[in-house]
């Protein structure tokens, strides 16, 4: 396909790191033909999926800490049925998940270790382009509270910095590896600019084997069974992502629940979109 794009649109693409197939074909016009701008056109291909934001009254809004510190969040008050899909790593690229993601709609989050967009930067513009905001999982995904505070301001900043030149967008929330932090890795997360440090409340295990021993086990943090509205569901980046994907969604629809973009429900102050 990119032997018949354009010039312009081809050096839009390679600068922004897309794949070809990731992406409708945008042409130029033949002469003497009507049609959308290139610049239109462009705009339609790179624009940001938008999701649904709650119902006024539906949900308590996260606060900031008192200390004035990144708070720690692990769910979301809701009176909804709604979960929050978060997906971390991505040293996986399965390409049929982008495309159910792009088809279903649905909402999901990304915490991108940044050493994975290497060489896969246009798997993670493509997720970009399907609604999911790339947030920070650190550089090297080590774990935190093992690291001098220099060495947690590295690992949060420099993945902060490169998701930035990649995707146009700082990163606003920071997950820690395995879960894992002390208060250095909180102060670190500040200075990097991240304002809510997001864990989770339910960890779908996908791809891998739970403590329990069991393959794609859903397991709660609290100890009890299936969704409770709010949940923060931890998910990776692993091979036959897509197949396990389509697992969890129909577990939730069964439910009575929908996935929901979690950074809708998050006030501006604590890197969401809500006013």
């Amino acid at each position: 396909m990119l032997g018949k794009m354009p010039v312009i649109a081809t050096l839009v693409a390679g600068g922004l790191g897309m794949a070809a197939g990731a992406w409708p074909a945008v042409r130029a016009s033949e002469a003497g033909t009507t049609g959308p701008s290139m610049k239109s056109q462009l705009a339609a291909v790179l624009a940001d999926q938008r999701w649904d934001t709650p119902k006024p009254g539906s949900w308590t809004v996260p606060k900031a800490a008192a200390d004035g510190l990144p708070p720690v969040l692990r769910k979301i008050e809701t009176q909804e049925k709604v979960v929050f899909l978060t997906i971390d790593d991505g040293y996986e690229y399965d390409a049929e998940f982008v495309n159910l993601v792009r088809k279903e709609k649905v909402p999901i989050l990304t915490f991108l270790t940044s050493t994975y967009v290497k060489g896969h930067a246009q798997y993670f513009w493509a997720l970009r382009n399907a609604g999911s905001q790339m947030e920070n999982h650190t550089v090297s995904h080590r774990n935190m509270a093992t690291l001098s505070p220099d060495g947690q301001k590295k690992e949060i900043c420099d993945a902060s910095d490169t998701i930035t030149r990649q995707y146009g967008r700082r990163p606003q929330i920071f997950r820690p590896p395995f879960g894992s932090f002390n208060q250095s890795t909180v102060q670190a997360a500040k200075q990097c600019g991240i304002k809510s440090i997001m864990l989770w409340s339910a960890e779908f295990y996908n791809g891998t084997t739970s403590p329990n021993g069991k393959h794609n086990e859903f397991q709660r943090g609290d100890g009890g069974t299936g969704f409770k509205p709010g949940d923060i569901i931890l998910m990776h980046y692993r091979k036959g992502l897509a197949e396990q994907f389509k697992m969890i969604l129909g577990w939730i629809k069964a439910q009575g629940f929908r996935p929901a973009a979690v950074e809708n429900y998050l006030p501006t102050s604590l890197g969401g979109n809500a006013e």
